[in-house]
């Protein structure tokens, strides 16, 4: 059958060509590996999805994959209207948003240079006034579409990708790559860049990998500032470390990465760390103790797309520092569902030791394991929120006591469910 092909984009992985994606005349996305990245014994999948292979994915294929890249609900319905194009349509905003994305891969016009958008010049640091505007044009523009600029990365809160120039935040240029992200704090949930930082301090003085985040404001506004962990910014220019997230590795789209709405759940989560990752075993127990973090904490945001993989400089795939670490609960007006049931329990109410039990049963481990983890883990969270640690940023430890009580309150009740 012959398709005719209106557009194309070159994917890179660095500075080599991955591959092509392809819009057809239909408004369909097809993505073929390229020919010399194929004969390079060296070369990787771009996606657990989209293994190594010389025929073309179609469009179902590629959606899960490369609109997982993009912004989410009401940010990618507002990035299209300010660049004049439909939401439905990843492979345009790709086109107009792919510059930094989510790991490793930038995309660009297929008939561009390699060196299109690369630059080795210095940007300008933001004062506060500067930043505070900032967060003005996101809400307007979210990954500031159509100001030039060429950022996206996925989810529904409002980011922005940025880069730090002697510690002070900067638009990166244009093929720059960032390295940190700003997330400000949205009116409607008053303290949570205070939460979200609190929460990823305690996970990593609790012994998780999670990302590194600092609680700043701008004029009055709040704003969380989180390092990216998919860049090596030691020993020269930054370099871009690949990672998906688990809707990508699993080829479900953003719209079903609830359980509910029939994303993945656990037992899909597990099945996947252990095909996918260099050292199962590990990477197991590093799931379990961050799916029960989530449950003590009382997230119940914690779906398949705040999962991710990550492919080191070697090569090694492990599961990605912990990000997106929030303590959903303290707003009433949020569901306290769980976005992935532990058992078939839904909330932590429901919980009970055949809850443990059959999340066990899910990660293919042995219930003592979880037991054991589960209660050690519970241990750790109720000493590091009773000495206080301090969250980076944040020096008025008032503005999070009545989250560290209930999450204090919530390892205990955990610690009693394991128990039995």
């Amino acid at each position: 059958m012959n398709i005719q092909i209106l557009d194309r984009l070159a994917v890179l992985w660095g500075e080599h060509l991955a591959g092509e994606l392809a819009l057809d005349r239909n408004g369909a996305m097809r993505f073929t590996y390229a020919g010399s990245w194929l004969r390079d014994p060296q070369a990787l999948p771009i996606s657990f999805s989209l293994p190594l292979r010389a025929e073309p994915f179609e469009d179902r294929a590629c959606k899960p994959f490369f609109g997982n890249l993009l912004p989410e609900e009401w940010q990618r319905e507002a990035a299209a209207r300010a660049l004049g194009i439909s939401s439905g349509n990843p492979f345009r905003l790709l086109k107009a948003l792919g510059g930094d994305t989510a790991g490793a891969l930038t995309f660009r016009p297929a008939d561009q240079p390699k060196s299109f958008g690369s630059t080795t010049r210095t940007p300008v640091p933001l004062n506060d006034a500067e930043l505070a505007a900032l967060f003005g044009r996101m809400a307007q523009r979210p990954m500031l579409a159509g100001e030039g600029p060429r950022y996206s990365l996925a989810g529904a809160q409002s980011k922005l990708p940025v880069v730090l120039i002697d510690k002070r935040i900067a638009l990166a240029l244009p093929g720059q790559a960032t390295t940190h992200i700003i997330k400000p704090e949205p009116e409607r949930f008053p303290g949570l860049a205070a939460n979200e930082a609190f929460c990823l301090t305690l996970a990593k003085s609790t012994g998780l990998a999670a990302a590194d985040a600092e609680w700043r404001s701008a004029r009055g506004r709040a704003f969380l500032l989180v390092s990216r962990y998919d860049r090596i910014t030691q020993n020269g220019p930054v370099r871009r470390l690949h990672q998906e997230d688990f809707a990508q590795a699993l080829g479900v789209m953003s719209s079903k990465k609830y359980a509910s709405d029939g994303g993945p759940v656990f037992r899909d989560c597990f099945d996947l760390v252990r095909r996918a990752t260099t050292d199962p075993e590990t990477e197991i127990l590093k799931l379990i103790d961050a799916a029960l973090f989530n449950l003590v904490i009382g997230n119940a945001d914690a779906h398949a797309k705040n999962f991710s993989l990550l492919r080191g400089d070697s090569g090694e795939v492990a599961l990605a520092p912990l990000y997106d670490l929030v303590s959903t609960v303290v707003w009433p007006e949020l569901s306290n569902r769980f976005a992935m049931k532990y058992g078939r329990a839904r909330a932590l109410e429901d919980m009970s030791t055949g809850s443990f039990e059959r999340f066990a049963a899910d990660a293919s481990v042995d219930f003592q394991i979880v037991r054991e983890r589960g209660a050690s883990l519970c241990g750790r969270i109720i000493s590091g929120v009773e000495a206080g640690w301090d969250t980076p940023g944040l020096t008025d430890r008032s503005a999070i006591s009545a989250l560290a009580a209930l999450i204090h309150d919530r390892a205990g009740r955990v610690s009693l469910k394991l128990a039995g």
